[in-house]
């Protein structure tokens, strides 16, 4: 039987925008273009958060990151990483045989709870460097006859940190195997979500660079594949950890910043010339899907462990209509840097789109990449005395300021504007999408779903509502009104109707 290797290549903030498969016109992506084209191309893929460990780790356990413990960002003072009770991709496939391996960006933690065989991080973008290394990674597997399972993590085309508006263009493009390309600002098309001010182009140029180096990479580690003779016998997936690094997507549940750009090229499971696929698929469908590939969807968890909750996305891949069964997708985000907190819940189906905005009195946070963007910079001064401050077509005062529920229809409101959470006409659509959210949240033991500002998570497990305890069925605690009398209570197993 031949090996059933697995090739993971994970870009970091890049959008499906951004990507010539995907329709921009600007900027030249042919290597991933050709992988689109060999293979599925997802037009409908969500990762759970817009975070870059947290992302990561949903690939890695198929579990959500209020789940699987990485809340926020896995470095530094941040200090977030996985449960110890979870099990993890690397663990999986060691067990099963695999040879594992891991290039480049890691980003997540602790190191023993993703024990890969070949672990060599590193923070360079150069890519050329990263293909050899994965090259050589392919032929030690295929001397060893072993299927394996590498994860190629870039750093393109993430801000460089130590600058302002720069994408690691001046520094780590040192390679000569590389061809460098330098777009103008006039060169590039503003995504309809920022503003189209000098700077924003300005960022969106040294951008599209990064991108142009990605794209050599992937090119240049598939064409490895091909050489050592394993690309028939190898599942290739592409994807981002989570959109742009730009005001209104990266750190934001809105759509930019979690619904990206995926490719999935599965041998023998997609007819030649590729396909679209409309179906909504959520990163923690990755995991079950590989292990579908790998001859062992069942396998079932060890010592304890807590189990990936998505599925295989195996038996939808060569299919272009869209299936009823997969038709909305959930997600959470805590954190970004310790020092953003901001909880929010999301649902999402064919139409609609839901938040649930937990902590929505605080101020919605910024990254330090991105406050102190140039872009970000040029669109807070960009208010007059009789003018707001704009992002794009949102005002910077709704960007920093959401309310505790919001409710958009993408079909006519694609950017996620004009919130319906408080129009009678779409009442129905928020029961419906809130119920099913908090049946999800209460099936994922969520201690953010919460009412008067108290975990129910919590108070179901406990004894305190056999005891008298009633928490009122408001979302946030009233110091104007504390008293819990003149309130409905909470139920203590909420309505799960479908969505």
């Amino acid at each position: 039987m031949p090996p059933k290797n697995i090739l993971l290549l994970i870009a970091d903030d890049l959008g499906r925008e951004q990507l010539g498969c995907y329709g921009c016109p600007d900027v030249k992506t042919p290597n991933i273009d050709a992988l689109a084209a060999s293979g599925t191309r997802f037009d409908h893929a969500f990762t759970s958060t817009a975070s870059c460990s947290g992302s990561r780790t949903v690939i890695y356990t198929g579990l959500h990151t209020h789940e699987n413990g990485c809340y926020g960002l896995h470095h530094g003072r941040n200090g977030f990483q996985t449960f110890t009770n979870v099990e993890t991709a690397p663990d999986i496939f060691n067990r099963l045989g695999y040879r594992t391996g891991i290039l480049g960006k890691v980003h997540v933690g602790a190191p023993e709870l993703y024990p890969w065989h070949v672990r060599e991080e590193s923070e360079t973008r150069n890519v050329a460097l990263i293909a050899d290394r994965a090259e050589t990674f392919f032929q030690e597997s295929n001397k060893a006859d072993t299927s394996f399972f590498l994860t190629v993590g870039f750093v393109d085309p993430h801000r460089q940190l130590q600058t302002r508006g720069g994408f690691g263009n001046v520094d780590h493009n040192h390679d000569a195997r590389l061809e460098d390309r330098i777009y103008a600002s006039d060169e590039v098309t503003v995504p309809a979500y920022l503003s189209d001010i000098p700077e924003v182009r300005h960022e969106l140029a040294e951008y599209y660079r990064a991108i142009n180096r990605l794209d050599q990479g992937v090119g240049r580690i598939l064409a490895a594949l091909d050489r050592v003779g394993l690309a028939d016998d190898t599942m290739v997936l592409f994807m981002s950890d989570n959109g742009p690094p730009f005001i209104n997507s990266k750190t934001t549940l809105y759509e930019a910043g979690i619904r990206l750009p995926f490719i999935v090229r599965a041998p023998g499971l997609v007819t030649p010339g590729g396909c679209v696929s409309n179906n909504l698929v959520s990163y923690i469908d990755i995991l079950p899907s590989m292990l579908d590939w790998a001859g062992h969807p069942g396998l079932p968890a060890v010592d304890g462990r807590l189990h990936r909750r998505g599925r295989s996305f195996l038996p939808i891949l060569d299919c272009e209509v869209d299936n009823p069964a997969w038709s909305h997708v959930f997600g959470s985000h805590t954190f970004h840097e310790i020092t953003n907190y901001w909880p929010t819940r999301f649902m999402r189906n064919r139409r609609y789109k839901y938040h649930r905005n937990v902590c929505w009195k605080l101020n919605f946070p910024f990254s330090m990449d991105l406050y102190a963007s140039l872009s970000f910079e040029g669109m807070r001064n960009s208010g007059t005395d009789t003018s707001p401050a704009m992002i794009g077509p949102r005002s910077l005062k709704s960007y920093i300021c959401r309310p505790a529920e919001e409710l958009f229809d993408l079909d006519n409101d694609p950017l996620e504007l004009h919130n319906l959470a408080g129009e009678a006409e779409h009442a129905t659509v928020l029961k419906d999408m809130r119920n099913a959210l908090e049946a999800w949240q209460l099936e994922t033991d969520d201690l953010w779903l919460w009412r008067d500002d108290a975990p129910v998570v919590r108070y179901i497990s406990s004894n305190y509502a056999r005891e008298g305890l009633s928490i009122p069925d408001r979302f946030d605690f009233d110091p104007e009104r504390p008293a819990t009398t003149g309130f409905p209570s909470y139920p203590l197993f909420p309505s799960t109707s479908k969505p």
